[in-house]
């Protein structure tokens, strides 16, 4: 795949990007360097490579999914310009 500078002023304006037409030949050299690399990785056998998240093999560790009120309702509400009752207080919005 090729990228004409004709694209190369599209991709820019899609990406609110001001670019100079004398600049738009460079802009899209490079646009071509990336797809080309790009095609380069697609020809990479990548069959039974497992997917993975980090280069260390290593497990999160894991917590009990319980939900809690936190226990910290006092703590949290000090912050709060205006509280009632147990809850943050805001003005109406909605008449």
């Amino acid at each position: 795949m090729s990228i004409d500078q004709s694209t190369a002023a599209k991709v820019a304006k899609l990406a609110r990007i001001k670019v100079e037409d004398d600049a738009l030949p460079a802009l899209a050299s490079e646009f071509n360097t990336i797809l080309g690399f790009i095609e380069q990785l697609n020809e990479v056998d990548v069959d039974g490579v497992e997917p993975m998240v980090s280069v260390e093999p290593m497990r999160l560790k894991r917590r009990e999914d319980v939900v809690t009120d936190g226990n910290q309702q006092d703590k949290v509400l000090a912050n709060a310009p205006d509280a009632r009752e147990g809850f943050f207080a805001v003005p109406k919005v909605v008449e």
